[in-house]
């Protein structure tokens, strides 16, 4: 599945930067209450104060200034302030880290990115160097036509040496006409590659036309008397793209669904009737603004009430889903237009939208094992979003995109069962396409769900091995999603790895159950079962 970071998006140019609030608060599980902005403004004063009075703790120096991207604050009083850097104006990429701290403002601990104290001797780029590692590694990858290059110059903090450093975003259409786009990043004085990855999330399934049945369906009557698919609760509104081939769709690109009697499709595959894709693409948008709502108190993607626009009907006989920050949208291509209709099922628009969810906190790096955590993190919370409407036409289960790729895309009991997907963490495991390395925390999260061995839940059966040959009992999938998420929005940075996630897991039970609940003991002995200690 696909989507860009929303790093390329939010990065500030040099000269503008500030320190400000860049988002609304995720107030945390089970609590969702908000504390009031004063109280929150209170927090990030305190939050600056204790990174400049233990500035080597946080590695920060002379040349840095700071960001807020997030604030959390516990029901208890604790608080955890996100923050990104930048140094002498360029935007710091591995440098955000959280400042976990008391209710009274003394610091409790951290959560650093790997980012040392940032010192370097010039910020001017050597003539050339960019150009020309991106140009190479742009021909290496091949897209086929891009549209627009845009360099940025940034510090690479990443692999924890701070260097002058080109990041390069090139924009162009995919080979179904879907939009897409590549990063290079090169090194600002040699034009070596450090590493390069494609703007979106991507993962290949077959779609139906029609997932939900018969549906109630949220729309808003114009003043014309017509009725339009825009959500008047949640914000969102869904638009056909007519087939454009175009890497720049925005909020207005394509037409807005519109009726006459506000009945909206047939239901049959392969539908001559543009809506009927829309109408679940429509619902299941709904479905997953909902969920994190109701169990999170998330108020949105990015937790500020704005609901997305959703197209479908993009590019020619495009087989795939994403979704694209640069746009704040969902894309839904048509399929093969033989054997494969729309992807717009249930879980797989849980699983997009969830992409976001991550951009919008932990922001965690497309690429090595923190790219694993970031399609784990959508594939776990995603499948939540349909044990959440819990419908009898998509009944709950463990198997990824089952309708849109049946039997299914991913499976959680044992990833391996799809010929690609790591089942353990091993010392290899970064080195896989992150829709495989994802397969270390699907199976760590049904382990902690439902545990070890076979079992068969609502029809399916299951066998959940484990690396050591131990026995997991699980605590469900409710407890187990709530330790995901707080960790995801409380404790995980951009460059989280396996082992930074078993500890941010554990630090996330810890706070909902204790350190000596179950809870916390499930968490760590299913991180153990899947070969990380």
């Amino acid at each position: 599945m696909q989507r860009p970071l929303l790093a390329l998006s939010t990065m500030v140019a040099a000269g503008a930067l500030a320190t400000g609030v860049l988002a609304a608060p995720a107030w945390s599980q089970p609590h969702t209450a908000p504390h009031g902005i004063s109280a929150r403004a209170d927090a990030i004063a305190r939050a600056q104060a204790n990174v400049t009075r233990h500035a080597d703790t946080f590695g920060f120096g002379a040349g840095q200034a700071l960001q807020v991207k997030d604030v959390v604050l516990d029901a208890d009083g604790t608080q955890h302030v996100r923050f990104e850097r930048t140094y002498r104006g360029l935007p710091v990429v591995g440098g955000d880290f959280v400042v976990h701290q008391k209710a009274d403002g003394s610091l409790k601990g951290s959560s650093n990115a790997r980012a040392r104290r940032v010192a370097l001797a010039t910020v001017t780029p050597a003539v050339g160097a960019q150009g020309t590692a991106a140009g190479a590694l742009q021909r290496a990858r091949g897209l086929v036509r891009a549209a627009r290059s845009t360099p940025e110059l940034i510090v690479w903090a990443a692999d924890g040496t701070p260097r002058l450093a080109w990041r390069t975003t090139v924009q162009g259409l995919g080979d179904k006409g879907q939009p897409h786009g590549e990063v290079f990043v090169t090194d600002a004085s040699s034009g070596a590659a450090i590493e390069n990855y494609d703007t979106e999330r991507e993962a290949t399934g077959t779609g139906h036309s029609e997932y939900t049945g018969d549906v109630p369906i949220d729309t808003t009557q114009q003043a014309d008397g017509s009725y339009a698919l825009i959500d008047p609760v949640r914000k969102h509104v869904t638009r056909d793209a007519r087939n454009v081939n175009a890497s720049s769709l925005n909020s207005s690109s394509g037409t807005l669904f519109t009726d006459a009697d506000n009945v909206w499709g047939d239901g049959r595959k392969f539908s001559a009737d543009r809506s009927t894709a829309a109408v679940d693409a429509h619902v299941n948008t709904a479905k997953t603004f909902d969920y994190y709502k109701a169990t999170f108190g998330r108020n949105g993607i990015k937790n500020d009430g704005r609901g997305a626009t959703v197209f479908v009907h993009v590019g020619t006989k495009w087989d795939n889903a994403q979704w694209s920050d640069a746009c704040f949208c969902m894309m839904t291509g048509d399929g093969d237009g033989t054997t494969d209709p729309e992807q717009v099922d249930l879980d797989t628009m849980g699983h997009e939208m969830t992409h976001g969810v991550t951009s919008a906190t932990a922001n965690l790096r497309y690429s090595g094992e923190s790219g694993g955590l970031n399609e784990a993190t959508s594939d776990i919370l995603g499948t939540m979003v349909e044990w959440y409407a819990n419908s009898p036409v998509d009944t709950p289960d463990y198997l990824f995109s089952d309708q849109s790729t049946p039997p299914w895309l991913r499976r959680f009991d044992k990833p391996s069962l799809d010929g690609a997907s790591a089942d353990y963490w091993s010392k290899t495991v970064g080195r896989l396409d992150v829709h495989n390395s994802s397969g270390v925390g699907n199976h760590w999260f049904y382990l902690a769900s439902e545990g070890s061995g076979t079992k068969t839940i609502n029809g399916v059966t299951y066998n959940s091995p484990t690396y050591n040959g131990s026995t997991v009992t699980g605590i469900g999938n409710k407890k187990a999603s709530a330790i995901w998420y707080r960790a995801l929005t409380v404790y995980m940075t951009s460059t989280t790895d396996y082992k930074g996630a078993r500890a941010a897991t554990l630090n996330a039970a810890k706070d909902l159950y204790g350190a000596t609940s179950a809870e916390y003991a499930t968490v760590a002995a299913a991180w153990t079962a899947v070969n990380v200690a």
